[in-house]
Formats: structure tokens, sequence, C-alpha cells
């Protein structure tokens, strides 16, 4: 606003605001934000400050007018009038202050931010610009063709006053008539806004968006939002049971968190938050979803409805919760986080809080822990792929399931570390496709033979997550598939039965002739036991563990040929070898070469087609059957 214009107006005249200052009505109006009902977020908003800016003052001095009034807000609705009122016995304005401050939308760096505002759109503003610019009292635009202000300061000889626009070139201000101390804002409905005229729809947004303001808000003499945000109470006065309920009215989810974590402090940060860790991967009573949300509140008021992208690193996406900080930079419509030190420093305390609160779960309660990693486990395999923060705090709580243990118990690479045998450099890990397969994989037989423990990976982003993890305190992770692989230990002679070298060349030559370009050679196995046969990946062969991956979301990618190894001293192989010496044409040991290739597929999860095998083994069971 001008000099000219920054002087009090003559009573009741109205006042031109500048050229430009209509078209950034328009822009605030109609651009900036993306839903109209946030216009009551804000003149709430705006109540509430000057609310608090009154007990400032009551604390700093006992001149003030109505010093025993309630301090809250009251908001009433006339349908018929098509109106919304909205009161507070706040700190209140004199004329003056009202020029200034509804007027200062008018100031001289108006064109600056129209510039910035129409070349960038909303990313082009800053957070200074809200002050600046009286943003969120003009939101009432969006819904209103007139707006009234009647205003009482709270100085005892001050008068009350009255400005009144209707966005456009101009507006007026006029001596009023006003009794209680505080701030009246009367909104006339646009009439494409009447659905806000209505008490229930204006109920819906003040729980949604102003429901944990500071002070109480009435509408028809009944108090609407919460006393208290729990965030916002000291976690030493929280009982557990409000948390469980708090859980509930944010999820829907009826079953009770495996874990909550209640942050609050004010260094280095401003921050108040708590967190939950769901009991399953799929909750929510009306919409089963996997992925949490992440509320945030800046001044207990709700900014963002889903800030997880911002607040936390992806592999933790599963949490729930809100958070609150009054340090937190918005944009200018304060409907999204501007990326700040304060968003990262915010994002580092919640992330490293959730890992340590993790990290004491695993190691005070191993069976709770366990219930967690097997819902949620998924997600940290693929953190540890992707991200690098908090890296060495993920490969902490990673567990698998392992040969030292028949049933399903759970082992960290700690754990596994500390049983290795003497000359053991390695860590030993087999992939497929689920724990009874892999508890039959015919890869185990030399391992069991020295007591070597493997790590057995049955997730599909088990494959991509060893890209992240390729060793663990100086210890290289190994696929116990390797063609080369050497064992430490020792393991009793491995018997080679009858055959001759020539019947099992013989064999073998049948073998390869049946398979095809399926493998790269036949050979004798020197490690197998209690298996006949074994598929086995050459060393020079890179990104296995991804191509598997690829093939287990049935992507179209050729099986790469391996090695087919046969344990001469199993009786199949024995008999297999003695039947061709007796009939070099039988045409059954084709057939059983083939049944023995996509049982080593299967077992791996690798088969593409399982049922294609069930002509196959009903012309082994005739033959069977046959004797």
């Amino acid at each position: 606003m001008s000099e000219e214009q920054a002087t009090v107006a003559p009573s009741g005249e109205a006042v031109a605001f500048k050229a430009e200052v209509r078209q950034l009505l328009d822009i605030l109006a109609h651009s900036l934000y993306t839903e109209r009902e946030v216009f009551l977020r804000e003149l709430i908003s705006n109540a509430s400050d000057a609310l608090q800016r009154l007990q400032f003052e009551m604390l700093t001095t006992s001149d003030v007018r109505e010093p025993e009034a309630e301090l809250a807000i009251w908001i009433s609705v006339d349908s018929e009038a098509r109106t919304i009122t909205i009161r507070d016995s706040g700190i209140g304005m004199t004329r003056e202050e009202m020029i200034e401050h509804l007027g200062t939308i008018a100031q001289s760096g108006a064109r600056n931010f129209i510039q910035r505002a129409s070349e960038g759109g909303k990313s082009a503003t800053t957070s200074a610009i809200i002050g600046q610019f009286g943003v969120g009292f003009y939101s009432v635009f969006m819904v209103a063709e007139r707006v009234t202000v009647t205003s009482l300061s709270y100085r005892p000889d001050a008068e009350a006053a009255q400005w009144e626009a209707t966005g456009g070139d101009t507006y007026t201000i006029a001596p009023a008539e006003q009794a209680e101390r505080g701030t009246t804002i009367v909104l006339h409905l646009k009439e494409d806004a009447t659905e806000f005229a209505n008490t229930w729809r204006l109920e819906q947004i003040i729980r949604k968006h102003s429901n944990f303001v500071a002070y109480p808000i009435y509408m028809d003499d009944r108090r609407i939002n919460e006393e208290q945000a729990l965030w916002r109470q000291a976690p030493r006065n929280v009982e557990a049971e409000k948390y469980a309920d708090f859980y509930r009215q944010l999820t829907m989810d009826m079953e009770p968190p495996l874990l909550h974590m209640h942050l609050s402090t004010d260094v280095p940060v401003d921050l108040h938050a708590i967190l939950f860790v769901p009991a399953q991967r799929e909750r929510g009573l009306i919409e089963r979803r996997v992925e949490g949300t992440i509320k945030l509140y800046s001044r207990k008021v709700l900014i963002q409805e889903d800030a997880h992208k911002e607040l936390l690193p992806n592999y933790l996406r599963f949490i729930e919760g809100v958070v609150d900080s009054e340090d937190i930079p918005l944009n200018v419509s304060r409907e999204a986080v501007q990326n700040s030190p304060v968003i990262q420093r915010i994002r580092k305390s919640l992330t490293g809080r959730l890992m340590r609160e993790l990290g004491e779960l695993a190691n005070n309660d191993t069976e709770k822990f366990a219930a967690f990693w097997k819902q949620f486990g998924v997600f940290f395999k693929e953190g540890l792929a992707l991200e690098f923060e908090q890296r060495d705090e993920i490969i902490k709580l990673m567990r698998f399931y392992s040969t030292h243990h028949a049933d399903e118990t759970l082992v960290s690479l700690a754990e596994y570390t500390s049983r290795m045998i003497d000359g053991q450099t390695e860590i030993y890990y087999l992939l497929a496709s689920d724990l009874e397969a892999a508890r039959h994989s015919p890869h185990l037989d030399p391992l069991r033979a020295r007591g070597l423990e493997v790590l057995l990976m049955t997730d599909m982003v088990d494959g991509f997550m060893l890209s992240g993890l390729r060793e663990y305190e100086g210890h290289t992770l190994r696929n116990i598939d390797d063609a080369s692989l050497e064992l430490p230990g020792v393991a009793s002679e491995q018997e080679y039965g009858s055959l001759t070298e020539e019947e099992f060349g013989a064999l073998t030559k049948r073998f390869a002739d049946a398979l095809g370009e399926r493998v790269k050679a036949v050979r004798a196995s020197k490690v197998l036991r209690a298996n006949p046969s074994r598929l086995v990946w050459e060393d020079a062969l890179p990104g296995r563990e991804m191509q598997r991956i690829q093939q287990l979301l049935g992507q179209d990618v050729p099986l790469p040929p391996r090695i087919l190894e046969l344990n001469r001293a199993h009786p199949v192989i024995v008999n297999l070898a003695q039947r061709i010496a007796a009939n070099p044409d039988d045409e059954l040991t084709g057939a059983i070469a083939e049944q023995l290739y996509d049982n080593a597929l299967l077992l791996e999860g690798l088969h593409t087609n399982p049922a294609s095998m069930v002509s196959r083994i009903q012309t082994l069971i005739e033959a069977a059957a046959k004797g």
C-alpha cells in the first residue's frame, strides 16, 4: 500500500487497493489452495493466534479489557442467510491495526509475489510470504462474496471498528459497535459455496484440520474440538490405553499396535510425535492397506494428510502416526512442507528413534520381534538394497531362517557368525521358493556333512536385497549353488558306488542328449550325499540373483544353461546307469533325466510351468507299475 493509501480512511469511506492487488486476490482465492474447505482452518488458526497473543499480554500487563472472559472461539451458521460467523475473544484490533493487518496484502512487494507465483506456481512461494501478505485470511474469498470483520481491541480505551471487502478493488473501514473484546468475522457465502452453510459440514472440517487447537471451539453451545492433542502431552502422563484408543481412531484398525513411540522434544528442533508399528501388514476395517499414513501438524493444525515421504524413509512406509512441529517451513498455502534442513533433522530424529526402538525390541523380546519381522521384514530388505540411511542399523535387524533350527526360528547375522566353524570365512546362504523347498535342497548336502550353517532365504525380494548385502563384519555372503564352492571342515569320503567309468559316461551322455541346450554339462558331483542330482551355476555368471527375481515375477527371461551334477552313489543314478548298459535304447531314461532336471528347478522355485510335468510323471508311474 502506498503512503497515501496507508493513511486512515474517513469513516465508512472506501479505500482503493493498488492495481496489482486485484490480481493477487484472484491468485489467493482461485489458484493457491487445492481444497476450498481450508478457509475455515485458516480463520481458526488466526483466531488461535489472537488468543495466544492476548495470553502473552495478560502476563505482562494488568490493563486488559474483560480479563475474566473465556478464551475461546465460537462458530455459528445461518443457512437461510447463507452466512458463517467466526468469533474469538482474543487480542482484537483497533482501527489502525485493522488497516495494517488486513491491508498488508497491498504492500509494495505484492507485484514481486505475483510475478513469482505466476512464473513458478505454488513451488515458487516461500514461508516468508505468509506473514507478509496475510494469505490465510484472504482464503475466505474462495467461498465468500463478501467478508465483514468487526473487532474490539484488548486495550480498555480502544473503540470498535469494522472492515469489509468483497475481494474486489476496494475495502471499507468504519466505526462499529461491539461490546465484547475480540474479533468477529462474518462470511457471506457465494451461491456455489452453500455446502459450507451447514453445521455438520463445518464440524467435519474442524475435526479434520483444527481438532487439536489449544482453545475451545464451540458450535451450538457444544465444544467440538479435543481438549488436548495426545502427542503434545508428556509421555509419562499418557496411559497405555490412550495410545491404543488413539491408534484405533487414527487407522480404523481394531487390532492393537505391536509397538508405539512417543517423542516430545524442543531441541534441536521442536518435535512432537506418536508413531505406531501395526501388528499386521494388511490392516484397516474399511480399506485393506499395507502402507501407513503420517499426519503432519504445525502448531496442532493439520497441514498435510500424509507426509510419509517427507518424514520417513521408504522402508518405514508401514508406520502410522502423527507428527507436529512449530519449526516446519510451509509453502504459502500451508498445504505442503518445504524441503529444508529442519525437515531433514526431523526425518533423521524420527528414523533414528524408530530404529533404536526396533533394535531394543529385537534384543529384549525375540518372540515379539519375530512376529514383527515376519510381517515387515520385506520392507527392510528392500531398504537395504535401495537406501544407505541407517544401513548399519538395518543390518542389525536382519533376520533369516537357518539350518541351525528345524522350525521357523529366525537368526541374526551376529548369531550366525558366532557359530562359524574353524576356518570358515564366508556366510553361506541358499535361495528357494519357500522354507520347505529350501530344507530339501540338494545344495545342502555338503554343508550338512561338515556341520556348516546355511541361511535360508525364501522371500522374492531376497535376491534383490543381496545387492546391498555383500558382506557382514568382513565375511562375504556366498550362495551355495556355486559350482566352484570350496568348504572348510572335514566330511567323510564320498562313495562312488559300483559304476564303471564307461557306465557313468553313457549315462551322462544320455542326460546331455535329453536336456540339450538347457545344460552346459553333465558331470559327477563331488559333494552330493542324500540327493541324486543338483543344478549349479558357474562363478563367472553375473547377476543371477536379479535374474531369479525377473523369473519369479513372470518376466520372459530365458533360463541360462547350468551344470547338472549327478550323485554316482545314489541308487537312482546307479540303477539308471545299469538300465542303460542293459538296454541302450531305453526310452524312459530320457524322461527320467527331464524329471530330475525339473525337480531341481521346482525346489529352487524357478520352474515356469509345473503342470507340464504331469503327463511325464504319469508315464513314469505306468512304467513303474509294470515293473
